[in-house]
């Protein structure tokens, strides 16, 4: 049966939560991303991947073959050869090609085929890790971890549980976003100066570079889920 906590852990009485503010709930920021959307069908052959893609930048831009002969220095027959994959472009030319239509090298690669790499975890089968909170009592189990990828970020979920061996610790702080969804239990929830009561089915996003964490194990036991996610440069 979950244990219902009295007061806080230091014995000092709640804070004031600060609500949600009138109408956020109908709030729709505008997406930049489609998440429906189909990307295009990736190419089995190098020579056909880059060929296209340095068309369709070329045409993006509203350009000719000539002119972009012109500001490459690349003859009007081999930029046909290279855009109907017909020969395999060297690293100088391909350097020429994305100074002149303005996109990096990589770029020539993106219909490409290659792998992408997926984790999956069966229940009960994740890694449990060490992290700051482990001291205070608090148990992570690493659902999954990608490392290098071609989508620049690096993405940390956890199923994390606390118990009435638990602690309090409201001042977690590192580098990217965090995502919360509470599966069970309840918990008075610190980002910054603000409070948030949460209870199954609740959830909190926030940047994480501000202090955060558990201030008031309200019902235990209390499980959540925390991905984290932060930028692939500052892995390690």
């Amino acid at each position: 049966m979950a244990k219902k906590a009295s007061n806080f852990r230091n014995g000092t009485a709640p804070a004031k939560t600060k609500p949600l503010p009138k109408g956020a709930a109908t709030i729709r920021a505008p997406l930049t991303q489609d998440p429906h959307a189909v990307r295009d069908i990736r190419e089995k052959v190098l020579e056909v991947a880059i060929g296209r893609e340095v068309r369709a930048f070329r045409k993006k831009l509203g350009i000719t073959v000539a002119d972009l002969a012109v500001a490459t220095d690349i003859s009007l027959g081999m930029l046909s050869k290279i855009e109907n994959g017909i020969t395999s472009p060297s690293l100088t030319t391909l350097q020429a090609l994305s100074r002149a239509l303005g996109v990096p090298v990589t770029a020539f690669f993106r219909r490409f085929e290659e792998e992408r790499s997926a984790v999956f975890v069966k229940a009960g089968e994740g890694l449990d890790v060490e992290r700051r909170g482990t001291r205070a009592g608090h148990q992570y189990n690493l659902l999954g971890h990608i490392g290098s990828n071609t989508s620049g970020v690096v993405v940390e979920p956890y199923l994390i549980t606390l118990t009435e061996d638990s602690d309090v610790f409201p001042t977690f702080q590192h580098e990217g976003m965090e995502f919360l969804y509470m599966l069970e239990g309840e918990v008075v929830y610190r980002h910054g100066s603000n409070l948030y009561p949460m209870k199954p089915g609740d959830s909190l996003f926030f940047d994480a570079d501000a202090p955060h964490g558990p201030e008031v194990l309200t019902v235990l036991p209390m499980r959540y889920l925390s991905i984290i996610c932060y930028p692939q440069s500052s892995a390690g």
